[in-house]
């Protein structure tokens, strides 16, 4: 507040004693320049709630405010953060979608790239485990395995088991081809033909047979869910709702 916004705010008799090289006027000098810092804070107080915008300072403690304060997790309050002061930004900033997809393979896997800058993490849940996880770090994000179990621990179902496995996810484990046909012949191995093939009656072309989609990639099944890109700031084609 400015010393001449003070000073209307004073008696009449007040005012005309705060006049140039009096003790009031000091006083009311000072009332201004101690005003000025809060007054400075205040005219730019939404920034300190921006996730982009606030101090460095301020960005471990707006995890506090989206559920994310497991991730800064840490056994003194003097430590260092466990990651960059801009992955904390980029948590806080998809927050809601975070807390909106908590339980799935697409929330975990999201905060797990958020986290962590890497992509490739896969979910499975071997056929022989029911309600057991198995998350594949990859070799990128090897280094920070104590924040993924942090997340993995957090974002996870209740009622499912996990395992994180460090290593590389390109070759995931996936189910044995089946066999082939018993009277089925590898290419190249038949007779050559005799001769050229008799012509036949012309073909009629059938009704198209109608498209089938293919399965989309939903949340409730964890096996083989595939890798996902983090989203900036909602994902172009998420999933479908959980019901």
């Amino acid at each position: 507040m400015r010393r001449a916004a003070i000073e209307r705010l004073l008696p009449a008799a007040y005012q005309r004693a705060a006049g140039p090289g009096s003790v009031l006027g000091a006083l009311l000098d000072v009332m201004e320049a101690l005003h000025a810092p809060d007054e400075a804070v205040l005219a730019d107080v939404d920034a300190l709630f921006g996730p982009y915008r606030t101090p460095d300072g301020f960005v471990a403690y707006l995890t506090r405010w989206v559920a994310m304060d497991h991730v800064v997790a840490a056994p003194r309050a003097d430590a260092p953060l466990p990651l960059p002061a801009g992955r904390l930004r980029d948590l806080v900033a998809h927050g809601a979608l975070l807390a909106r997809w908590r339980g799935t393979p697409y929330g975990m896997r999201t905060a797990l790239e958020l986290a962590t800058g890497v992509t490739g993490f896969v979910l499975d849940e071997p056929p022989e485990r029911p309600f057991h996880l198995v998350v594949r770090v990859p070799p990128a994000a090897a280094d920070r395995l104590a924040l993924v179990i942090r997340i993995v621990e957090a974002e996870k179902p209740a009622a499912v088991t996990v395992e994180v496995v460090a290593g590389d996810p390109a070759d995931p484990p996936s189910d044995p081809p089946s066999d082939p046909p018993a009277d089925a012949t590898p290419p190249g191995t038949g007779p050559p033909p005799a001769g050229p093939p008799e012509p036949g009656p012309p073909h009629t072309p059938g009704p198209p047979e109608p498209d089938v989609a293919e399965p989309a990639a939903g949340v409730a099944s964890v096996r083989a869910v595939g890798r996902a890109h983090v989203p900036a700031p909602l994902p172009h084609d998420p999933p479908e709702e959980p019901s």
